[in-house]
């Protein structure tokens, strides 16, 4: 559904796999809205074509066996952490190769395979789509990763639960390093760079060349199409995949690969429809991307990048243009785990020796690979939001929490500033809230939640937090009065969470329960 990225005005609605005499209301009724106003009024991103990849959506190979098995599975059970047989492979990224050689169990997101976690047995790579033995195709024998998947068919912690562990553990108490290539990676440029990137952009991006911002991108009704980070750059000659030729204001965006689609066309229609002269060059595909995260990043990398990495030299939220084992790279020291790190966004052709200089003087820190369920896992127990988890279209950034990613104190137009001013006033009448359980049981989002027996909400997305030893998750409750969410109603309720008919005393929390002082970003651990 929705309006399709080739060509505005044209809008979907198809591909309903004999649903649509169940869907046809709901969807017809926001559809409407869609063309009428631009944005549906419920999160639809489920039914969006734009969470497919254009190079997707144009590939007979894709089309036709994911087809094949979103029919053959359509009556299955969803599990929490299953993923497709059909249409792998579709989109490697540089490290694929040296990755699965180590083990590493791919998912799958817009196409790219990303790392999931990394089985010490033996290699598990994915192989071609067998059709699950229909039309006389032979099924794959001695298949590895469908016998690890199998075993995510479980409501309860897989069996591999102890590994994504350990990934957790060593992250927080040493290094680990993590493959994020499959991020988009964007410039916008031109004469009206700065006027897109105020209008488009909650945060204030235009600090000086050097500096990265985590911001949201929002709708006209003030819910996150986006968020990301964006790098404001020097002008120069054009050095790519690296740097675009500007003569003026140039950024850098670096977003969730398995929401880019949606992100690149949410910025071209702002553009156009603005009227504003800039440029937005997609360079996803150019450039590789590990992040180095724990107390030992700082020493593995100063080994490998030739450029001061101390707090006063490079600070958080920072970036540089560098020489990492002889290739130029740019490093910018985020998180996206919480713990002191850089992340290294890398040509193509450089990935893999840049990779084995970081591995090599990691050797005698300890250090590993991890994957995207330790991302989570890590994620959660810091409180940073997941997009289209935590944070969706219908979510404002002030009922995120994200309140700190908008310029209200300065007087700079963005899209949906009105709606955030309206409702800053107005107080906020639903909000998200972190629980935690001392139970140790598996929770993945969807569980209800309960204030003083009444039903207030539902968890967004949960896991298991490895560090503080708990389940915890995070999920937007109303007043059921309809009155304003206040510090003091979340204070002064008793919470449940009902998991499969169960209920578990649960702990809301105004902060996360993990560093809430942010000092192990800041390199600061006691």
């Amino acid at each position: 559904m929705g309006e399709a990225p080739e060509v505005r005005g044209f809008f979907l609605g198809c591909g309903f796999n004999s649903a649509g005499m169940m869907l046809g209301g709901g969807c017809g009724r926001e559809l409407a809205k869609w063309i009428m106003h631009g944005r549906p009024e419920k999160d639809m991103y489920g039914y969006d074509i734009r969470r497919f990849h254009s190079s997707l959506t144009d590939n007979a190979r894709w089309i036709r066996e994911r087809s094949h098995e979103s029919y053959a599975k359509n009556y299955s059970v969803v599990f929490p952490f299953d993923e497709p047989l059909a249409s792998r492979n579709m989109r490697k990224d540089p490290f694929h190769e040296v990755l699965t050689e180590q083990g590493c169990v791919f998912q799958e997101r817009h196409g790219w395979e990303r790392p999931g976690w990394f089985n010490k047995d033996r290699p598990a790579p994915v192989k071609g789509y067998d059709y699950y033995g229909a039309y006389n195709m032979r099924n794959n024998e001695n298949y590895k990763y469908r016998e690890l998947l199998s075993k995510e068919y479980t409501f309860d912690f897989p069996p591999h639960h102890d590994v994504i562990k350990g990934e957790c553990l060593s992250c927080r108490h040493d290094v680990a390093v993590f493959n994020m290539s499959y991020f988009g990676k964007f410039y916008l440029t031109g004469p009206d760079a700065k006027k897109a990137a105020d209008w488009l952009f909650s945060a204030d991006v235009n600090k000086k060349p050097g500096s990265t911002v985590y911001t949201c991108m929002l709708n006209k009704r003030g819910g996150a199409e986006a968020d990301l980070t964006v790098s404001r750059l020097d002008p120069g000659p054009a050095k790519l995949p690296l740097a675009p030729e500007s003569d003026g204001d140039a950024y850098y965006l670096a977003i969730g690969g398995g929401v880019a689609e949606h992100n690149w066309n949410h910025i071209k229609t702002v553009i156009q429809d603005q009227g504003f002269r800039c440029q937005l060059t997609d360079h996803s595909e150019d450039m590789g991307m590990i992040s180095i995260q724990g107390p030992k990043s700082r020493a593995v990398l100063q080994e490998v990048l030739d450029t001061d990495l101390s707090n006063e030299a490079f600070p958080f939220s920072t970036h540089k243009l560098v020489n990492a084992a002889g290739h130029q790279v740019r490093v910018m020291r985020l998180s996206f785990v919480g713990e002191l790190g850089w992340e290294l966004h890398i040509p193509k052709v450089s990935c893999v020796p840049v990779y084995r200089a970081v591995m090599a003087a990691g050797a005698k820190h300890g250090i590993i690979n991890s994957g995207y369920r330790a991302i989570e896992s890590l994620s959660i127990e810091k409180g940073y939001r997941h997009w289209h988890a935590d944070l969706r279209p219908d979510d404002t950034p002030l009922e995120a929490g994200l309140a700190f990613t908008c310029k209200m104190k300065r007087p700079i137009p963005f899209q949906g500033r009105e709606r955030l001013e309206k409702q800053k006033e107005e107080g906020l009448r639903r909000r998200i809230v972190c629980f935690t359980i001392d139970e140790k049981v598996p929770m993945f989002g969807l569980e209800a939640i309960f204030r003083n027996g009444v039903p207030v909400g539902h968890l967004r997305r949960a896991d298991y937090g490895f560090f503080i030893d708990k389940t915890l998750g995070y999920g937007y409750i109303r007043n059921p009065d309809g009155g304003v969410v206040s510090a003091d109603f979340i204070k002064s309720g008793k919470f449940m969470l009902e998991r499969m008919g169960v209920t578990y005393k649960a702990k809301a929390h105004l902060k996360s329960p993990f560093d809430p002082e942010n000092k192990r970003v800041k390199g600061i651990y006691e």
